[in-house]
């Protein structure tokens, strides 16, 4: 992807789902209207998304994720061997439910709400991850353009008592998830896609969570491992995923939680502990939230001076306040302190509409933030060119 200014600005992916979208893509869930019928609904929202990015100085744009339920539970339309399951619904396999279900209450978690692409037999592609996405996408925007593609279904989708008959192993499912991923961005390099987005937020779950054997972030649920196995599984998985291709940029988002405006209910804790690994990962940035005090110190990136570029978190997407230029502007100068200026692009923290039910923002608000973060870009090219 050609770099043609300072400070790049772009989103983490998913806008804020109208109503209307919601309707029909219930619509189509429950096979009252069908797939052809629901795109053309969904045109639409894509069109007001691009729009908005647009209009904002957004340089980097994505589709909004428009035609998702989740970020990777839409992939239950285009795999064969999965199902779509409401976290209430695998509550019935979760071994301490009670205990569990006061997890999710204490945490906003809207078990209804949410669901996951839970693997119930071999996997095998019935149709492109996101190449229909994509298509839509570069047949409607000039810019440069994003597709987020969901790497954590590995340890989102392998459930014990669902996924086991079909895969004895997590490490089973990697070997065909990998294969589908890589077909996947192949497919997404020759269209020309500049940029693609390996969601994993689940890995600060990994090291902030709570050290209970069931866990929750992003619907990921399942018997995890100690930190350090659970992050050299996900270094080897993205590794063997973008192994030999290039001529896309690939950036891996890291967050900790979007479920939830309360900010109280969602992880905290600095990087320092998943740099390491993250710093193996053969991508070429990090997409970070940095906008929270949760986030904690940037001083942690000393030692990583310029070994990436950051996708710096500078907009908290869950609140209604819109961060001034210069409040931007001031973060961003301390990342300045570890990565020179053409190491760093400038997003949110993460999605607008992580789930379909539960965005977290307004399109009036977003808009107003990505206009801030713009802005920035703006006053910071002039200081830094």
């Amino acid at each position: 992807m050609p770099k043609t200014k300072l400070f790049p600005v772009t989103v983490v992916g998913s806008w804020t789902r109208p109503a209307w979208l919601v309707a029909a893509l219930r619509q189509r869930q429950a096979g009252e209207i069908s797939g052809a019928e629901f795109d053309l609904v969904a045109d639409d929202a894509v069109l007001a998304a691009i729009k908005y990015q647009e209009d904002a100085g957004v340089d980097i744009v994505a589709d909004g994720e428009m035609r998702r339920d989740n970020f990777y539970s839409f992939v239950v339309d285009k795999l064969n061997g999965m199902r779509l399951m409401k976290l209430s619904q695998l509550l019935d396999y979760v071994k301490d439910r009670a205990g569990f279900e006061e997890i999710l209450r204490a945490l906003d978690v809207p078990s209804f709400a949410i669901k996951s692409p839970i693997a119930i037999d071999k996997i095998s592609e019935r149709e492109g991850l996101c190449v229909d996405e994509a298509k839509f996408l570069k047949e409607h925007t000039h810019r440069a353009t994003k597709v987020p593609i969901p790497y954590l279904l590995t340890r989102s989708s392998w459930f014990e008592g669902l996924s086991d008959k079909a895969y004895p192993t997590r490490e089973e499912l990697a070997r065909d998830v990998v294969k589908i991923l890589r077909r996947e961005i192949l497919r997404l390099k020759e269209l020309g896609i500049d940029f693609i987005q390996l969601d994993e937020p689940s890995l600060s779950q990994v090291v902030y969570g709570d050290e209970a054997e069931q866990t929750f972030m992003c619907a990921a649920l399942g018997s995890r491992t100690d930190p350090a196995t659970e992050l050299e599984f996900a270094v080897r998985l993205v590794n063997e995923t973008v192994a030999g291709i290039d001529g896309v940029r690939f950036g891996v988002h890291v967050c900790r939680g979007n479920w939830s405006r309360k900010e109280e209910v969602l992880l905290t804790g600095n990087y320092g502990p998943l740099l390491p690994w993250l710093m193996r990962m053969n991508v070429d940035q990090l997409v970070l939230e940095m906008a929270t005090p949760r986030a904690g110190e940037i001083e942690v990136f000393k030692e990583y001076r310029n070994q990436k570029e950051i996708g710096l978190g500078v907009s908290n997407p869950r609140t209604d306040q819109i961060e001034t230029p210069r409040e931007i502007t001031r973060r961003v100068k301390e990342m300045l302190k570890y990565f020179d200026p053409d190491k760093i692009y400038l997003n949110p923290d993460c999605g607008f509409g992580t789930f379909a039910e539960r965005c977290v923002n307004t399109p009036e608000i977003a808009y107003r933030k990505l206009q801030a973060i713009s802005a920035a870009a703006e006053l910071l090219r002039k200081e830094y060119a």
